[in-house]
């Protein structure tokens, strides 16, 4: 099954008009006045916690605006980081996907648990010896020149405004018009409101803060609607043969007159962790490597989650958030996925609609009906006062993934672009150049709701398609730089060139042949029809670094100075005075730990810190064993 397949099975495409009329499932209900104080309460607290923070902060330099003056402990890391991952469009796609193929989409959230170890262990202590604010500033630090800088600040600005942004907008407005008895641009306007002013004033202070409230809410609204999901299912034994059973009436009547199809009938591996690697959906050798790759590039490289732990007080507490926003990405398999199938157990005519033309009737999109899974729960199961509660968990997820975007696209475009533009603006026009970055990107989004509204589902697959296209060849040239100092800039360069037009191809191809709807003949390319997504993952990652070495070793290796705290082999060299490039002068090992923020109020010796990565890889290698462990028991569950 290709890319496509998977992503439609999370969010399907919604009418093609605003005027075609509501939907059988997608009724609406008044909300009770319960859950309109809990709602207001929630927006009237967490923009007041917003304004807290922002008073409290250092908001008038650029440390104190863009990196909360470094001075974040753990918990507030962990928590943002984890909700700046989580958006409404993990309540939507997973919840539908899971009902749609079973628990192994949960791949994708419990690796993202180890990536997160990868994070804090291999890439945040050089992120923080370099002293970089943005990503594309280490491609700078560490290949020199201008090229790679430009072309990341750019393709990242693009990737949050035409994908980030769009889905979460999309999810959000989806679950409003599927649920609730609202206006659809007048709620989302509102949140923007909301979300922008406390993000325009308080910068990444207060964006951590919000997103630690947010993420109580969140899992406290979704642990709420799970619980009470399973009451009404049963033991774990009941949900296996339930979810196996639970097929529409549609395919039922076909199948009584003697007639095979699979439309509508869950996998015999719905509840295998690890797939078959030719014929399944999610193959287990497509999890194992293609995750790694955009998986890494997501978490490791890109500047919505990297810049929460940059705002550390030290390099120990960035890694503890890491431990912890990797054990709450433990709880989507159960608050998101198996909450989506259960809604497939209580809805089988409704959620697993298998034939065109009732799927068509039930929600407006005949490639069927996933999308509503979360949505008919909260409909027909959640009484008055605990809607509201969820509501706000929902809002949560919308609006810690938008402040997260906006402070992160502003920090982008001021430090990497527009100090460009303007090489001698003070601090404080880069200052204000963020906080109209943030206020533009709102005007953006506001622009995108109707939009979003009216082009559905194919938001999802975009964005699921653009980060397996984009993110290996990306995750490369960070990888490669970190590992290998012989890697040069013109290797990472093409390296990174090449990756990409191979990835857009295959992109492109994605989207130029359509899945056809169950029952149809797959008349597809076989390079589209039959390998995976997953697995085009680690064959562009090859690709590119092949490249990139080649042309490395056969040009001039990089300037000494270019690879001081910027690769594992040349931080905190002791032994070897460190070049200043501005300078040229010589640095004494003193001024140098001192002025490193891995050893900041920690006294960090070169002993300890050579102890402290030996026990940090075995504590790896152990974390790895075990996960290889789960996933075989999970494979032969």
């Amino acid at each position: 099954m290709t890319f496509n397949e998977i992503s439609t099975a999370g969010i399907a495409s919604e009418p093609s008009t605003t005027e075609q009329p509501l939907a059988e499932s997608a009724r609406k209900v008044d909300l009770g006045v319960s859950d309109i104080i809990i709602v207001a309460a929630y927006i009237v607290i967490t923009f007041a916690v917003g304004i807290w923070a922002s008073r409290r902060g250092e908001n008038n330099s650029l440390q104190g605006y863009f990196m909360a003056g470094r001075h974040a402990f753990w918990l507030p890391i962990g928590a943002s980081l984890f909700v700046s991952n989580i958006g409404t469009a993990h309540f939507i796609g997973l919840a539908g996907t899971g009902a749609a193929t079973g628990i192994a989409v949960a791949n994708f959230e419990w690796l993202a648990a180890y990536v997160l170890l990868e994070l804090g262990w291999l890439f945040l202590p050089i992120y923080l010896a370099s002293k970089v604010y943005t990503m594309p500033e280490y491609l700078h630090k560490r290949y020199g020149g201008s090229r790679l800088r430009v072309t990341l600040s750019i393709i990242s600005l693009a990737i949050y405004v035409l994908t980030k942004i769009a889905v979460d907008l999309y999810s959000g407005a989806l679950f409003i018009k599927l649920a609730f008895n609202v206006n659809v641009y007048l709620a989302i306007v509102t949140v923007l409101i909301v979300t922008a002013v406390y993000t325009m004033l308080g910068g990444l202070k207060a964006v951590i803060y919000t997103d630690t409230l947010q993420t109580f809410v969140m899992i406290a609204g979704g642990i709420m609607v799970t619980v009470i999901c399973y009451k009404k299912v049963g033991s774990w034994e009941n949900f296996v043969s339930l979810y196996m059973a639970s097929i529409p009436q549609s395919t039922v009547d076909i199948l009584a007159a003697g007639n095979n199809t699979t439309c509508g009938v869950p996998g015999a591996d719905s509840f295998h962790m690890l797939r078959d690697p030719a014929t399944s959906d999610l193959p287990w050798t497509g999890i194992m490597t293609g995750m790694f790759c955009f998986g890494s590039y997501y978490f490791c490289c890109d500047q919505v989650i990297v810049q929460r732990a940059l705002a550390a007080k030290n390099l120990q507490h960035a890694k503890i958030g890491c431990v912890f926003a990797g054990f709450l990405k433990i709880i989507p398999m159960y608050m998101m996925v198996m909450t989506g199938m259960t809604s497939r157990i209580l809805f089988p005519d409704e959620v697993a609609c298998a034939d065109p033309k009732e799927c068509k009737r039930i929600c407006g999109n005949e490639q069927g009906c996933w999308n509503i899974a979360y949505p008919k729960l909260l409909l027909e199961v959640l009484p008055t006062g605990l809607r509201g509660i969820v509501i706000a968990a929902m809002l949560s997820a919308l609006m810690s993934s938008l402040t997260s975007i906006f402070n992160s696209a502003s920090t982008i475009f001021t430090l990497d672009i527009w100090k460009r533009i303007r090489t001698n603006c003070s601090e404080r026009e880069m200052l204000i150049v963020g906080k109209l970055t943030v206020l533009v990107l709102v005007v953006i989004s506001i622009l995108w709701v109707p939009i979003v509204s009216s082009v559905g589902g194919q938001l999802w697959t975009y964005l699921n398609a653009v980060l397996s296209a984009l993110g290996s060849p990306i995750f490369v040239i960070y990888f490669l730089g970190i590992l290998f100092p012989r890697v040069n800039e013109k290797g990472a360069f093409w390296g990174l060139m090449i990756g990409l037009a191979v990835g857009a191809t295959r992109l492109g191809l994605d989207f130029f042949y359509k899945v056809p709807l169950c029952g149809e003949e797959d008349t597809r390319p076989a390079i589209i029809a039959k390998i995976n997504y997953l697995h085009v993952s680690p064959i562009v990652f090859f690709l590119s670094a092949a490249i990139a070495i080649v042309v490395s070793f056969l040009t001039d290796p990089p300037s000494p100075e270019l690879l001081i705290n910027t690769t594992w082999f040349t931080v905190h060299n002791d032994k070897e005075a460190a070049i200043t490039k501005s300078t040229g002068t010589i640095r004494d090992e003193e001024e140098r730990s001192q002025s490193n923020p891995l050893n900041q109020k920690t006294g960090t010796t070169a002993k300890f810190r050579k102890y402290d990565l030996r026990n940090s890889f075995l504590s790896a290698s152990a974390i790895m064993l075990s996960l290889t462990i789960a996933f075989l028991v999970g494979y032969h569950a």
